[in-house]
């Protein structure tokens, strides 16, 4: 084998799991058939799933202090998704350009080891019951084959992998000839994230923090026009004065691009030794701004997971696991941007009457609020399937415990998963637990669970009062038969 894992494409999301892979010991390389860093990108939301993510990896502060903090989203008739009642430290949503989150991604990835080979493409792909031959064009032109045990596509909407083994690509055109631009405004729009639409078309306004803004605008009055038809700031400007009232004084235009918005999902995430992630899994509207954020929290359940496989540690159908929680999740990730996109396209002024007056009541109500901000938008209330005498925990996202243990140990329970392991939270005063497939914290409040708590962030198992057998046994049943089992002396 010349490496454990391949991974194709150093996005977001490849080089999360590429980092996540290294820090576990499993030999990765990544081939990137870029050589530039480009400095513009689609992807500006980081949402507060996203951030726990990056928290349980020590990156939430480094990308935190390159964006601008939003308390939620504004929509027409201004009423606004509110972020604000979130259950999580990280209640808002962060502006930022993708290339910051790159470029944390890529930092840590190098600093645990991974290999990142850029102007290397991929030419071919075939497996066996043992491994995965890659075939690869080198920055030379010449062709080389690369053979690892597993290889994960994270290469994009057009994804090379996803093609090699024969997955199809349903789905089709939502929106064409979306308007995609990076300006600078004279007078700062009210609403720090807003989106109204009109007649005419919809704009959608997001600041970065830095003087720049994003701006996704579509008009109605153009007709579909092809991607590579050019786009004028004058046209833009006319778009949002109908949709706002006011251009604001748009002005020194970075990028100016048009691009097509489709909704399509792979039928299946793994097909034998290779997988599929991110875009190259599934693409949808970028109402919401939820793509990256799908993407790199399909890796962060992928690569424990890949990880065990590769230490022979994984129990049976742990890798099938992976498709089973994440393809659901793609889903409603779809269906929840296209109505989004779909309420903005409205025509018709009736239509478009109806549509704030109903969306303007519900999201008035708190349990609406929550449910879409919770549920539609954040990823905090993502809930993995769990057996039906499983305890109410199971399945659902760990949220930030403050832990017990003394001042040199990790203070919360983030903390305490940035090893990329297993962590049993235990209650106070429990005798002395150990064991070498799991990390082992006290909780800080007086009662509560015994927790054991997946890498990724998500309850494994929970038990009130649980006795040592009901630990060992859900330890064997999520990291494998250990060599040496618990101490409780």
């Amino acid at each position: 084998m010349d490496t454990d894992v391949i991974i194709v494409g150093a996005g977001p999301t490849g080089l999360l799991l590429a980092g996540d892979l290294a820090q576990a010991g499993v030999t990765t390389t990544v081939l990137e058939r870029r050589v530039d860093d480009l400095r513009i990108s689609r992807a500006f939301a980081v949402h507060a799933r996203t951030l726990e993510v990056l928290d349980m990896r020590g990156l939430a502060d480094q990308v935190i202090a390159t964006g601008n903090k939003v308390a939620g989203l504004t929509l027409w008739d201004d009423v606004t998704a509110a972020m604000t009642r979130l259950p999580s430290t990280h209640n808002y949503m962060l502006v930022t350009p993708q290339y910051n989150i790159e470029h944390a991604l890529r930092e840590r990835a190098l600093a645990h080891g991974a290999r990142l080979l850029t102007g290397h493409e991929m030419a071919g792909l075939r497996q066996d019951g043992q491994g995965v031959d890659l075939e690869v064009r080198e920055p030379d032109g010449q062709l080389r084959v690369y053979r690892s045990r597993y290889v994960v596509g994270a290469d994009g909407h057009h994804s090379s992998v996803r093609e090699a083994i024969g997955l199809p690509f349903p789905g089709g055109s939502v929106a064409r000839s979306v308007i995609l631009a990076d300006v600078r405004l004279a007078h700062a729009p009210q609403g720090v994230l807003t989106v109204n639409s009109v007649r005419e078309g919809f704009v959608f306004m997001a600041p970065f923090g830095d003087g720049w803004y994003r701006i996704i605008g579509r008009s109605n009055i153009n007709g579909d026009l092809p991607d590579d038809a050019p786009v004028d700031l004058e046209e833009l400007r006319w778009l949002t004065r109908k949709a706002r009232g006011t251009d604001f004084g748009m002005h020194d235009p970075r990028w100016l691009s048009r691009f097509h918005s489709e909704e399509r999902q792979a039928p299946r995430y793994r097909v034998g030794r290779v997988f599929i992630a991110g875009d190259a899994a599934h693409v949808h509207s970028p109402a919401g701004g939820q793509g990256m954020n799908t993407g790199l929290q399909d890796v962060a359940n992928l690569s424990w997971k890949l990880a065990a496989a590769v230490h022979g540690t994984a129990p049976a159908g742990l890798l099938d696991s992976y498709e089973r929680e994440r393809h659901p999740v793609g889903r409603q990730v779809l269906r929840t941007s296209g109505i989004l996109m779909r309420l903005a396209l409205l025509r018709s002024p009736l239509s478009r009457a109806i549509r704030n007056a109903v969306s303007g009541a519900a999201l008035r109500t708190r349990a609406v609020e929550r449910r879409v901000a919770l549920g539609a938008l954040s990823g905090i209330g993502i809930r993995y399937p769990a057996p039906s005498h499983a305890h109410r925990l199971t399945g659902r996202r760990a949220p930030d415990l403050p832990l017990a243990d003394g001042p040199q140990s990790p203070q919360r329970l983030f903390e305490a998963l940035r090893a990329g392991r297993f962590v049993l939270v235990v209650p106070p005063g429990t005798g002395r637990i150990s064991d070498p497939r799991t990390d082992v914290v006290t909780a800080g409040a007086a009662a509560g669970p015994t927790v054991l708590v997946r890498p990724d962030g998500y309850v494994a198992w929970a038990g009130q009062q649980p006795d040592r057998t009901a630990v060992m046994e859900a330890l064997d049943q999520w990291c494998g038969t250990a060599q040496t089992g618990l101490a409780t002396p």
